[in-house]
């Protein structure tokens, strides 16, 4: 059974992974549907890695 965090890194990644399919269809919106993918699945590694971590604000 996956932990919260585990589960939560998945659906990230899931998410990920739709955005990239939508900039591969509709190339008008890629830039921004990559950078969408880039920022969930940099999130599912800050949750993988450090599921109760904190964000420091600058």
């Amino acid at each position: 059974m996956p932990s919260h965090a585990e589960l939560a890194a998945k659906l990230l990644r899931d998410a990920a992974s739709f955005f990239k399919t939508i900039a591969e269809q509709n190339p008008p919106l890629k830039e921004q549907m990559d950078e969408n993918a880039d920022v969930f699945q940099q999130v599912a590694d800050l949750v993988e890695a450090n599921p109760t971590g904190v964000i420091e604000e600058e």
